[in-house]
């Protein structure tokens, strides 16, 4: 894979934190697109063959990633954190994270947990951890020296990474694959796509704040206003667990995530994806996923949208490292600069007529 990936999964970005996300992709964007534009939530796109008669294509991944944000210091110096995004105290349990400061400066720590030796002999029921009861410890002595350490409320906290290749050398162990994931594919499409090859106004980029309510998305479709989105994103496979045919495996394609609790896929759109991917050989599986992406939010921008999720499929995501794997990388860009280059007022209306 590229080494913009491994530059985006080191950076810190927790949900309206994710300025130097942002950064990087700006400076990225800029020498690839006719345009950049930014909503007022943070929000990054590049516009590539603007001022085209075609539709308004619309491509993105999410910069943020599941975090926390610090709380309050108690007398002892331990840190108090409350969560960013959807995740259980019990895997974050015993982890290494990072406090951002303001300048950026890492201030380590880890989640104080009890070794057995204190609990060996109590009669008391082991209960599931809840997120907001894990303390940070930096090695502060007390809370004046965690101050003096630079420690302040609402300062972000971030799983420290710990980027990995598999002794196969064909899976990628990392924080932030969501969704930094889909960052980059929106980069890489910026630097290989030509305007010749378009049909249609193509925007590529990211938003803010998905992980805590699809914020961005919001904001950016009524921004953009584009008749067709396509949400890059990481989706959680269940294969290590027993999964199902529907519940994703890495190694065996991207995902075409057909329903979820916020989000049926078009009709017509399914036939639009499913029918290029099977001419052009690329493998997909069919997903239904328990989350929300971006695409729940865009498809009821203006007067609707025709959206579509492309999933990476990922394992153990909304942890402190997930797992993919570079075939599925490979099948994910195929399919999508495929679909890009295929966007015209014709293939649109055809997908709008199969709803």
């Amino acid at each position: 894979m590229d080494k913009l990936y491994r530059d985006l999964v080191d950076l810190p970005g927790a949900p309206s934190f994710e300025k130097p996300v942002r950064d990087y992709m700006r400076e990225f964007l800029t020498p690839h697109v006719d345009e950049i534009i930014e909503d007022r939530l943070g929000s990054i796109f590049g516009i590539i063959n603007k001022g085209s008669n075609g539709p308004k294509v619309m491509i993105a991944g999410h910069m943020d990633e599941v975090g926390a944000i610090v709380t309050g210091i108690d007398k002892t110096g331990l840190i108090k954190i409350s969560n960013l995004g959807g995740v259980h105290g019990d895997v974050f349990l015993s982890q290494h994270f990072d406090i951002i400061c303001d300048d950026l400066e890492k201030i380590p720590g880890v989640t104080a947990s009890k070794p057995p030796h204190l609990t060996r002999g109590s009669t008391e029921v082991p209960k599931q951890i809840k997120f907001t009861d894990l303390l940070i410890d930096i090695g502060a002595d007390s809370k004046d020296h965690a101050i003096s350490l630079g420690i302040k409320v609402g300062q972000q906290v971030i799983p420290r990474n710990d980027y990995t290749v598999s002794k196969d050398g064909k899976k990628i162990f990392s924080k932030a694959w969501d969704n930094r994931f889909g960052c980059g594919m929106s980069l890489e499409i910026a630097r290989d796509i030509e305007k010749e090859d378009l049909q249609c106004e193509l925007y590529v980029g990211a938003t803010v704040q998905e992980e805590v309510g699809l914020r961005g998305a919001q904001t950016a479709s009524y921004m953009i206003k584009p008749d067709v989105f396509i949400a890059i994103d990481c989706s959680p496979c269940a294969d290590s667990f027993g999964g199902d045919e529907i519940s994703g495996k890495i190694g065996s394609g991207f995902l075409l995530r057909f329903i979820d609790p916020s989000a049926i896929m078009h009709r017509g759109m399914k036939k639009f994806i499913t029918e290029t991917a099977d001419k052009h050989k690329i493998k997909y599986q069919y997903y239904q996923s328990k989350g929300g992406t971006d695409a729940a939010k865009v498809q009821l921008a203006n007067s609707g949208v025709l959206v579509a999720t492309i999933g990476m499929p990922a394992r153990y995501i909304h942890s402190t490292t997930s797992m993919i794997s570079i075939e599925d990388y490979a099948e994910v860009k195929k399919i999508v600069y495929t679909i890009i280059k295929m966007f015209n007022e014709e293939i649109v209306e055809e997908i709008r007529k199969n709803v």
